[in-house]
């Protein structure tokens, strides 16, 4: 009703006003032209690398990922050594059947993946994902990213927050953690974000709760590298 009211407001102002200009005299118009802007000559100077994201994104997209921080030691348990994940082994990350991931990223036009991975002590572990699709048909990353925040937020006693700069982008942390016979709790914390054609997935897992500060300031300075 609102909504209809609103409407009606607006038909019935409009024709009070053809009312009122019918016994008006007419008003001349502007003239159509208008002053003529000189065109610069000459082809306009490119962006140079670091100005133009794209070609940022078409670089080695490894070196868009966070270093190492001083002190802490590559994972033993990385899946690959030159910090490139193919198409097969990133769908394999994702449970309940990486068969159909792999399709999903293959219908999304998946063109690669960057990972880096470290370990601090004997608990904590960060891992970071860049997947850069084609996006010729598919908006995808925007996509991948919102696919992240539905899993990561409905999971039991989880706190989120927004990313800053990145229009949705969001962090998390679990309070509650996995709990498995014969090893220590495993506390969790995730980041999902995108940027132009790639979705940017953050993880760190530690023995003990995982403070708001450290996922948003890994997140943070991981989108200020794209």
């Amino acid at each position: 009703m609102i909504v209809g009211a609103a409407v009606l407001g607006v038909v019935a102002g409009t024709c009070a006003g053809y009312l009122v200009q019918a016994d008006r005299e007419p008003t001349a118009l502007p003239p159509l032209s208008q002053p003529v802007v000189k065109q610069a000559k000459g082809e306009a100077e490119p962006l140079s690398a670091a100005q133009d994201r794209k070609v940022k994104m078409d670089g080695d997209l490894r070196k868009l990922l966070l270093s190492r921080p001083k002190g802490a030691r590559e994972n033993e348990y990385a899946p690959t050594t030159d910090g490139w994940v193919d198409l097969a082994e990133y769908a394999s990350r994702y449970e309940g059947g990486p068969g159909d991931t792999f399709d999903g990223l293959v219908d999304d036009e998946f063109r690669r993946a960057a990972w880096t991975s470290w370990q601090v002590g004997e608990t904590y572990e960060v891992h970071i994902t860049l997947v850069q699709f084609r996006q010729e048909n598919v908006v995808a990353a925007s996509e991948w990213a919102e696919n992240g925040h539905y899993w990561t937020g409905r999971e039991k006693d989880t706190r989120s927050w927004a990313l800053p700069g990145t229009g949705d982008g969001m962090v998390y942390v679990h309070d509650t953690p996995d709990r498995k016979p014969g090893y220590l709790p495993l506390y969790s914390a995730r980041a999902h974000a995108w940027r132009g054609d790639v979705y940017v997935d953050v993880e760190i897992y530690d023995s003990k709760p995982i403070p708001k500060a450290k996922i948003m300031d890994l997140a943070v300075r991981q989108m200020g590298k794209l």
